[in-house]
């Protein structure tokens, strides 16, 4: 029996699941390649005050070691969800690990609750969406689903 003829077949929930990933996590590129090329100008039209471009000027360089890993981590956990790869479970958790990361600069290294303010809150959705992501893969790699 071929490889392919051994594979569980895909429920419908991880094509909705893998596409709703790519959204959110397309965005997060998104984002990601404007703060970095536009810079001030990107981050002053979505609405960040004074505060918060200079949170963002003052991030030291080894932050984007861990945000690298969690957009582009996502974004190929993502690709490689739908393209049903066991290898998106490990750049689910590179994404993780990247998410943690700027969670904890953000709340205990970095002033980004007081620079950020309310805003500040959403490194916590977006720390749960990267956890939900990589358990949801390993389950399906673990049902056979991803190979």
């Amino acid at each position: 029996m071929t490889d392919i003829a051994r594979r569980a077949s895909a429920p419908r929930h991880l094509w909705l699941v893998g596409v709703v990933s790519l959204l959110w996590n397309g965005f997060g590129a998104y984002d990601y390649i404007q703060t970095n090329m536009r810079g001030e100008a990107y981050m002053r039209a979505s609405g960040f005050g004074d505060a918060a471009v200079a949170y963002f000027f003052a991030m030291p360089t080894w932050m984007y070691v861990p945000w690298t890993m969690g957009v582009w981590g996502a974004v190929l956990g993502s690709l490689l969800m739908l393209a049903r790869s066991r290898w998106a479970v490990h750049a689910f958790v590179i994404s993780l690990i990247g998410a943690a990361v700027s969670a904890i600069y953000t709340y205990f290294i970095g002033n980004g609750l007081q620079a950020l303010g309310p805003i500040a809150h959403l490194q916590l959705l977006i720390l749960a969406i990267a956890a939900f992501l990589a358990w949801y893969a390993w389950t399906m790699a673990k049902k056979g689903v991803l190979r």
